[in-house]
């Protein structure tokens, strides 16, 4: 008997047997052609039971994705509907036009909406639709419709939510017009129902046609969850199922919840919806485990559950749970830095814990080759990036043996874990680890490496991810020239300090956090010292709370509310001119202003200084000796573990 059997049954929708019941629901990658294609067959080969293309736009107006609006997609379509069916996996793609979140720029079209509402996507004052335009739009998700079931898809998911055009028309806030497609939420709706009755009319009944709603708005003044469930109770009869999702642009993180967020961050408002529904419902939101899914399907809280970050960072998952091996399946740790932040920052998705994800069409997602001779490799450091690289070297067949000076692995991600509302980030660590103990990697804990070390170990290479911590000396970025005065007060803390893992601190509010980094890491910080009950101050010389991550109205925005609802304020723009007994001094660079802020508690989050101590003495004197991690000087788990991961499976 397999684990979780309930999500192994296969259900009817509309005129098709999913085989399963986790599904993938649209999201953007940024990819095209192979690589799109081969991003969804390795979920496909690993046991997902139907998964549906992103949103793609339907319209020349908004011509975003796939151009469905004509026939030049047909070869695509065709294309991915093949490889997908060959692995018994149901493929859908998500129709919609993006109305006023269509993005801005030169030689854009002209947006259209409901109303000139502007969306905080573009920015831009769009077009209120004609009646003309209304009808062309809705015969153009007909016309795509068709070539979809043409191309020899399962189905098409009709999207009105997310703040698309669909949604500002159901939108109070969103739709000011006052003829038959305004006003009351019954002319509000007309647009959805005119949509869903020309696809059915044109793609037939064969074609399955499902819906996504919203649960929870998040436009202020927007759809209350009382008119989601009319809507959702409405369309139901018109529909094979019903897909619901949270949030729109207005709270960019409650479309895809960070790991600030509970697991499940959606099931609430859904609860207010799916018992009123008699066709299958799927839902999203932080669902990262098997048995989380397999709670929400025995419950009856819906039929069809999507795990897509779950997915991305391990496209085997189904298969591994199937087989009883889900302690194998690799952990997303919700960050969004890889995925969708990626997405929106590069224009193309990643992953923090998959190194392989979006590259399905160049890389296996486990190294396949084995090595002709195997080394015998020293690995200095156990954090992500010297973990990762030891579980691709040793399944390659190397012979690894790892040290750590720390009596536990997982390096910085250990003490960023122990923060508030941080504990997801360490399941990767504790994942590696077990990785490499069960494929036979040689694991010393509270082992200091030195030149004398090496020589009586007498490696074929050598590894270095030493990692790095904090500096000494007070350098900020903007003055590098300058040491701080006050520095070496007593009351002056790292990170490390206020995580646990240095000094012993004394906490005395009030508190300034000085944040020269612009990431998460002076977050945890100032969680830590608000829930000890002191007013914190957070200074930066970037103009927002986490500034350098990947994008962070996605990465940061649940941390930045969470924050601004407490004893909290933020100071952006400025340095720390000097640290005084119960004082900082504050000023801004390039000008004469200067202020002072009450600190009885001064933490400064700074770089850090890389422990590159044994790669200087090793040079010339050691066999090829690579270095990976925060010792190359940057402060990424994201980049750490993908190193680790390249050069595990280059030597």
């Amino acid at each position: 008997m397999a684990l979780y059997d309930n999500l192994f049954e296969p259900i009817q929708v509309g005129s098709v047997e999913i085989k399963n019941r986790i599904v993938r629901s649209p999201h953007g990658t940024g990819l095209g052609g192979e690589s799109l294609i081969a991003y969804h067959e390795a979920r496909a080969r690993g046991g997902v039971g139907m998964s549906t293309i992103e949103a793609t736009g339907v319209h020349a107006s908004a011509p975003i994705g796939i151009r469905l609006f004509s026939d030049d997609c047909m070869p695509f379509l065709e294309e991915i509907s093949t490889r997908m069916h060959r692995h018994g996996m149901k493929l859908f793609i998500q129709l919609y036009h993006a109305g006023a979140g269509y993005p801005a720029g030169a030689g854009m079209p002209v947006h259209w909406s409901a109303s000139p509402v502007p969306n905080p996507m573009a920015g831009v004052i769009p077009i209120a639709m004609t009646k003309t335009m209304i009808d062309d739009v809705v015969s153009s998700f007909a016309d795509a419709a068709i070539r979809v079931r043409d191309a020899g898809l399962d189905g098409v998911d009709i999207h009105a939510s997310s703040g698309y055009l669909i949604h500002e028309f159901l939108s109070p806030a969103l739709n000011k017009r006052t003829d038959e497609y305004g006003g009351s939420l019954d002319n509000r709706m007309r647009f959805l129902r005119e949509v869903l009755a020309a696809v059915r009319a044109a793609a037939g009944p064969d074609l399955v046609m499902g819906v996504r709603l919203p649960n929870e708005d998040y436009v202020p003044g927007g759809l209350t969850a009382k008119d989601n469930a009319q809507i959702a109770q409405s369309v139901d009869p018109l529909v094979d199922y019903v897909s619901l999702h949270m949030g729109a642009y207005w709270r960019f993180h409650k479309l895809i919840a960070p790991a600030d967020d509970p697991l499940g961050a959606e099931m609430a408002a859904n609860a207010e919806i799916t018992p009123l529904l008699s066709k299958p419902t799927m839902v999203v939101g932080r669902i990262m485990t098997l048995d989380h899914a397999s709670a929400i399907v025995a419950s009856g809280e819906a039929d069809m559950v999507s795990m897509v970050r779950a997915l991305i960072a391990d496209p085997e998952l189904v298969n591994k749970a199937r087989a009883r091996e889900e302690h194998r399946i690799r952990p997303c740790i919700g960050s969004n830095m890889g995925c969708v932040g990626q997405l929106m920052t590069n224009g193309r998705i990643s992953c923090v814990v998959n190194a392989t994800a979006a590259k399905e069409d160049r890389i296996t997602i486990e190294p396949e080759d084995r090595v002709s001779e195997a080394k015998h490799i020293l690995v200095v450091g156990g954090g992500p990036a010297g973990l990762e690289f030891s579980r691709a070297a040793a399944l390659r067949g190397h012979r690894v043996e790892l040290h750590e000076a720390m009596k536990v692995l997982g390096g910085q991600v250990v003490m960023a874990a122990s923060a508030p509302h941080r504990g997801d980030i360490g399941a990767i660590v504790s994942w590696l680890a077990e990785e490499v103990e069960t494929l036979g990697v040689d694991v010393h804990l509270n082992s200091y490496i030195d030149e004398a070390a090496v020589a009586r170990i007498a490696p074929d290479e050598i590894v270095l991810a030493t990692g790095s911590q904090p500096r000494r000396d007070g350098m900020q970025q903007s003055r590098p020239a300058e040491s701080l005065a006050g520095f070496g007060l007593p009351h002056v803390y790292s990170s490390w300090d206020v995580l646990g893992f240095g000094d012993v601190v004394a906490l005395e509010g009030p508190a300034v956090v000085f944040d020269d980094t612009g990431s998460f890491e002076a977050i945890s910080v100032a969680d830590v010292l608000l829930e000890q009950g002191l007013k914190v101050t957070m200074v930066s010389r970037h103009d927002s709370i986490g500034a350098t991550l990947p994008y962070p109205p996605v990465t940061a925005g649940a941390a930045r509310e969470r924050l601004y609802s407490g004893d909290f304020d933020f100071v952006g723009g400025h340095y720390l001119r000097a640290i005084e007994a119960d004082a900082v001094k504050v000023g801004v660079l390039f000008t004469e202003r200067e202020r002072s802020l009450p600190a009885n508690t001064v933490v400064f989050v700074g770089h850090n200084e890389p422990n590159r101590e044994l790669w200087e003495s090793l040079q010339g004197n050691a066999p090829a000796t690579h270095i990976i991690g925060d010792v190359c000087g940057r402060s990424s788990i994201m980049t750490a573990i993908h190193a680790g991961a390249e050069l595990g499976r280059r030597i």
